[in-house]
């Protein structure tokens, strides 16, 4: 693989990680028109590590605070519990479907295209509902809401469908606010990507040559750096403008796709 395809999945990578549009969906996709197909799939979820890396840098002192803050404050501890709860869904089912996902829905661009399309539509209806936020914080997000969004994270194993938008969505349906929906999913990001990092590197390291281990330590670098910015600066963007520009993002890639799907035949 050039080099400039492992640079430009990575900008992909650390571009959509968190914002609803489906990171995975937009690497499998390019990577089918590329001519792309790393061992087992591994390249698109390894640089998750690059957004996982991004997000602990923005959010260093706000998580050393928190972990400070356990022994002594009981709203710091459920906060930590509300998280570990949102992720054990996505934990139990990926581990279960691994194979499924990677060798039958990974595969599938129309797939991939048509759950983009689906999924912006759907995105761009819930983002013109008048809503009334019951939950502005998410440090007082209760366990149980936690949980059931973390049962919405689940539908993002179908490529296409975006972990960020459907936690975010399946949030915003629940009661809360765009901006702590979002910040809500960044948290819950960590441990589930993190967790996908090692279960993959677990499954598929032995397969993996000296070529592959360099483009993903490219396509990490990448999407650290990117994924940082976007990180900084997402929140405010979605409090004033909501999630239309994704929506119809996800509508017009889509599109696209299965444009290009049908006239390569």
């Amino acid at each position: 693989m050039e080099t400039w395809q492992v640079v430009l999945l990575g900008f992909l990578e650390g571009l959509t990680e968190f914002i609803p549009v489906s990171s995975t969906g937009h690497l499998l996709l390019a990577g089918h028109f590329l001519g792309f197909d790393s061992p087992g799939k591994s390249f698109e979820v390894l640089i998750q590590l690059g957004a996982i890396l991004a997000i602990l840098s923005v959010y260093f002192a706000k998580l050393l605070k928190l972990l400070l803050d356990l022994p002594s404050d009981p709203k710091s501890r459920r906060f930590v519990f509300a998280i570990l709860l949102a992720f054990l869904p996505a934990a139990i089912i990926g581990v279960l479907l691994h194979s499924f996902i990677k060798t039958i829905l990974f595969e599938s661009p129309a797939l991939i295209c048509t759950t983009l399309i689906v999924g912006g539509i759907v995105l761009l209806f819930v983002d013109r509902l008048k809503l009334e936020p019951k939950y502005i914080d998410v440090m007082h997000y209760p366990p149980s809401l936690a949980f059931k969004i973390g049962v919405c994270q689940c539908l993002a194993m179908i490529p296409g469908v975006s972990r960020s938008g459907a936690t975010i969505v399946g949030a915003l349906l629940m009661g809360t606010d765009k901006r702590s929906a979002a910040e809500f999913s960044f948290f819950l990001a960590m441990p589930t990507m993190a967790g996908a990092f090692a279960y993959d590197l677990y499954k598929n390291w032995t397969i993996l040559q000296p070529d592959d281990v360099t483009n993903i330590i490219i396509g990490f670098f990448v999407a650290f750096c990117v994924a940082v910015v976007v990180v900084r600066y997402l929140l405010d963007y979605v409090s004033r403008y909501g999630f239309a520009l994704f929506a119809w993002w996800r509508i017009i890639v889509g599109s696209l796709g299965l444009a290009g799907l049908y006239a390569l035949g």
